[in-house]
């Protein structure tokens, strides 16, 4: 298992690319090494199946050109129960993946599962770092360089702005894998996914680029300030 640069969690596959498959398909361009890691099935999900959602997701991470997919099998709506075990199995994840950022979805959204995500990541990379915490691999204590917050359903006043431009087609053909969520079909139900989202979503992007001036950008917040080490050249 090669270190990771970036390991993103989400709640439910299509978390990560709603919030930064743009960051994400930008960086595997540059060979960064690219992991996405799902908690849950989405099993209570209102469309599609947690077959449909797993080959959704793999279609997706290919389009982004992710290095690793990870499945948990976390409870869905069930996430701010979570075990001992369950929480050693994510230590076990980011030590062996190493990666030097992990991003996690912003609590403030629609969906609890999303903040309870945020919390349980938290809670994974704290005792990630305690020597004497021991995982459920066995695998030494590693400390990851930034933890940051993408944007799901929220739209907040970005800490920091990622320009993705160049990969906007990425980020709505990676979404538009997720047919059973994003498209309404004859055996689907009407939810705030299926009338329009992905055109919210890149028109969420557009904002934040307009305010930036550039064309498209995802936002983030930062779980501590980021140190600036040079103002000019």
């Amino acid at each position: 298992m090669s270190k990771l640069d970036l390991l993103a969690f989400g709640a439910h596959p299509d978390d990560v690319e709603i919030g930064m498959a743009g960051t994400i398909a930008l960086y595997a361009k540059q060979g960064f090494k690219i992991g996405i890691c799902n908690l849950t099935r989405a099993e209570l999900s209102s469309n599609g199946t947690p077959a449909i959602r797993q080959e959704e997701a793999e279609r997706a991470a290919a389009i982004l050109g992710v290095s690793e997919r990870y499945q948990l099998d976390l409870p869905d709506r069930g996430l701010s129960f979570y075990t001992s075990d369950q929480l050693r199995e994510v230590v076990s994840l980011i030590r062996k993946t190493k990666p030097r950022l992990v991003f996690a979805p912003y609590p403030i959204d629609r969906h609890p599962d999303h903040g309870m995500a945020k919390t349980l990541i938290q809670e994974a990379l704290f005792n990630s770092g305690i020597r004497n915490y021991e995982c459920a691999e066995g695998h030494l204590a590693h400390k990851v360089e930034e933890f940051h917050l993408y944007m799901i359903n929220a739209y907040v006043k970005p800490d920091f702005i990622i320009d993705i431009s160049s990969v906007i087609k990425e980020k709505q053909d990676a979404l538009s894998a997720y047919k059973s969520q994003f498209e309404k079909g004859t055996d689907s139900v009407n939810t705030p996914l299926t009338n329009g989202y992905i055109t919210r979503v890149a028109a969420r992007e557009q904002l934040y680029g307009s305010e930036a001036g550039v064309e498209y950008a995802e936002g983030f917040k930062t779980t501590k300030p980021l140190l600036v080490k040079q103002l000019l050249d």
